[in-house]
This record gives C-alpha cells, sequence and structure tokens, in this order.
C-alpha cells in the first residue's frame, strides 16, 4: 500500500465524520505506516494554504486551535505554518510579526496512535474552517513606505505609558497613564492624517483581527468597540469564531491594538480588586458581578477616551476637519464592502448593581483633563 493511499484512507476515515470511532480507525492506519509521515505533513500544509486563501491569517489559526483544541494540537499548527511560510511571502507586517510570535517547538511525541490522533483533531478543525473576510493582500504590496523614525519614537512612547499603567497598583495612576496614551495616540493620527493628505498617491484603510477570547467574550467585544470608536475606527465582532474586525487607518489600528490590550489587563485587575472588597464584605464572587463590572467599565471608558481624543481633535485647525471627515467616510465605506450584512447584540446578564457601579468607578477615575505632563 503506497503512503498516499495510507493517508487517503484515514482521511476518509477520520475526517468526514464526528465520532470517536472514526477518529480511531484513521488513527491506527496512520501508526501502522511510518512511511506515511511525510505525505501527512504535506497534506497539513495543504491545508494551511486553503485557510490563507479563506481569509485566515497565522494569528487567527492559533487562536481557533487554542479555543478548540488545546497545547499539543497549538504546536502541531505552528509547526506546519512556519513550514509552509517559505513559500508563501509575508503580505504585509503584521502577517510577518504573526509568524515571528510562533513558538517553533514541535508537539512533544509519544506513541504513534496519539500523535496520529492530535493530527487528524486538527486536521478536521482546518478542513471545516469557513471563509471570512480577508485583511490583507495575499501578495506583498508594491512600493510600501518603510516606518519613519519618528513612529518607531512614538510607538515607543505609547507603549511605555501603558505598560506603566498595567504595572502600576493604583487605578487612578493607571487610567490617567491610559488617557495620556490616548492622546498621544490621537495626536500621532492626526499628524498621519495631515501628512498623507499632503502625499501623493492613495492613502486608504485597512483591517485587523484582534482576539476576543472568553469568559465574558460579549463585555470585552463591547470595551475593543469603544476603544475602536475612540480612535476613529470601527469594529465588527464574531461571536462565533472569538475575533473582532477592526477597520480603519494604520496609525489608529495599532493604537487600538495597544490600548485594547492595555485597558484589558487594567480592567481585570480593577475587577480583581473590587472583587476581593465584596467578598470581605461577605459577598461571593459572581458570575452577573464580573459580566456587569466589565460592561460599565468599557462603557465609561469609551465615553471618556472619546473626550480626550475630540479634545485634541479640536485643538487642531485649517485642514484638519474636511480630512478627518473623508476619513470618516472612507472607514464607513471600507467597512460597507468588507461587511455589507451586520446586526446589533444585546449584552446580556448585565443585571449586577454592585458590579456595574464598581465598573464604572474604575473607569471614572480615569484623570483626562487637566493632568501635569508625564515625565
Amino acid at each position: 500500500m503506497s503512503t498516499t493511499t495510507t493517508v487517503d484512507r484515514a482521511f476518509e476515515a477520520a475526517l468526514y465524520a464526528d465520532t470517536d470511532a472514526t477518529l480511531d480507525a484513521g488513527a491506527s492506519l496512520l501508526a501502522a505506516d511510518p512511511a506515511a509521515d511525510a505525505e501527512l505533513a504535506r497534506r497539513g500544509e495543504e491545508f494551511v494554504t486553503t485557510a490563507w486563501r479563506r481569509g485566515w491569517q497565522p494569528a487567527d489559526l492559533v487562536r481557533i486551535v487554542r479555543r478548540e483544541l488545546d497545547d499539543t494540537h497549538i504546536r502541531l499548527v505552528s509547526a506546519l505554518i512556519l513550514a509552509q511560510a517559505p513559500r508563501h511571502p509575508s503580505p504585509g507586517p503584521r502577517w510577518a510579526a504573526q509568524l515571528g510570535e510562533l513558538d517553533g517547538a514541535e508537539a512533544p511525541r509519544t506513541d504513534r496512535f496519539s500523535y496520529a490522533t492530535a493530527v487528524l483533531e486538527l486536521y478536521r478543525l482546518l478542513l471545516r474552517l469557513p471563509a471570512i473576510e480577508p485583511v490583507e493582500p495575499l501578495e506583498p504590496p508594491a512600493g510600501r513606505a518603510a516606518p519613519r523614525d519618528s513612529d518607531s519614537r512614538m510607538l515607543a512612547r505609547i507603549r511605555a505609558l501603558l505598560a506603566k499603567a498595567e504595572a502600576t497598583g493604583f487605578p487612578q495612576e493607571a487610567e490617567a497613564l491610559s488617557a495620556k496614551a490616548q492622546e498621544l495616540m490621537t495626536r500621532h493620527s492626526i499628524d498621519e492624517a495631515l501628512l498623507a493628505s499632503r502625499a501623493p498617491g492613495k492613502d486608504a484603510p485597512g483591517a485587523c483581527r484582534i482576539g476576543v477570547d472568553p469568559p465574558y467574550e460579549t463585555a470585552k467585544a463591547v470595551l475593543l468597540d469603544a476603544v475602536a470608536g475612540a480612535n476613529r475606527c470601527r469594529a465588527v465582532w464574531n461571536d462565533s469564531l472569538g475575533f473582532s474586525t477592526v477597520v480603519g487607518f494604520e496609525p489608529d489600528l495599532e493604537a487600538v491594538e495597544l490600548l485594547y490590550t492595555s485597558l484589558l489587563v487594567q480592567a481585570t485587575a480593577a475587577m480583581t480588586k473590587a472583587e476581593a472588597a465584596q467578598r470581605a464584605g461577605g459577598r461571593k464572587r459572581t458570575k452577573t458581578f464580573r459580566q456587569s463590572f466589565l460592561a460599565a467599565y468599557a462603557h465609561r471608558i469609551g465615553d471618556r477616551l472619546a473626550d480626550v481624543a475630540q479634545g485634541q481633535a479640536t485643538q487642531a485647525e485649517g485642514e484638519l476637519l474636511p480630512v478627518l471627515a473623508a476619513r470618516d467616510v472612507a472607514v464607513a465605506d471600507h467597512l460597507e464592502q468588507m461587511f455589507p450584512e451586520t446586526v446589533t447584540t444585546r449584552l446580556r446578564g448585565v443585571s449586577d448593581a454592585a458590579g456595574w457601579e464598581q465598573g464604572a468607578a474604575a473607569a471614572d477615575r480615569a484623570q483626562v483633563r487637566g493632568r501635569r505632563p508625564i515625565p
């Protein structure tokens, strides 16, 4: 029997049904034929290539595998992506960065049957991935400008502020630092918008995907939407696949990625502290408290970040307002092209008054006006 025949028979037995019996049958065929390993790996790379054609990116595959399977499968899919990467040029900086974050360690090999079972479980998942909206072209764009030194310095300052916000044990300081980071982000975005409006060539919005992980993913998606709105972006949440697609111009997309990640860390820290106070008062920790806390935090911090951004925008005069208005239209048009049909969703489980009050208070402590400059 050829190795190709072995893999075909294993796939026929295991990939098109959901029972453990068919999975065991396919794994037994592969375990009994060590010569089929190379062909099995080649087929895995084909599944990865198909995922790229369906709009997926490296981080997306790792995220969905983490969501549905376990660490062994994450290592398997990472190895497949890295093996396939030399034959698929990175279409953009985000793609290249995602490859750089992959764990290159191979999955631990136990017995052949267990290994084959894990591979088939992974391939089952990859085979059934739906097509999603592409956020980066499959071919590298020609003539992409290299980042300027000023961009790198600004992003370094923003990252430093957010790192301090995450590290401090004082909520007021954390939120003041986050507000300062939002000011810098807005200023950077305005500078980039004016520069692009004066330069020849087409300046167009793009998109990126940001993972929204359980638990309380609906509240986290609301927080991401609030951060996106404050940075002149739009977010569309895919609850079944666990990510939001954020549409906007490049500097604003970077701002959303940085600030959302940091605020999520800070919100979790503030929630943990609030829960400790609740428990000290004799109340048990509840799911509704946490859901309500995060929902209130997202709602209030969104308003305050938007105030910071608006304050920066209104300080500028002259050609800025038409430029920003044109960018808003371009983002809305790009969103409509990517997602011609969207629906709104309700945030359920927000019924804990104490959780809501504590979450709103955590967001209200941000000093968004009249602060002395951060050294």
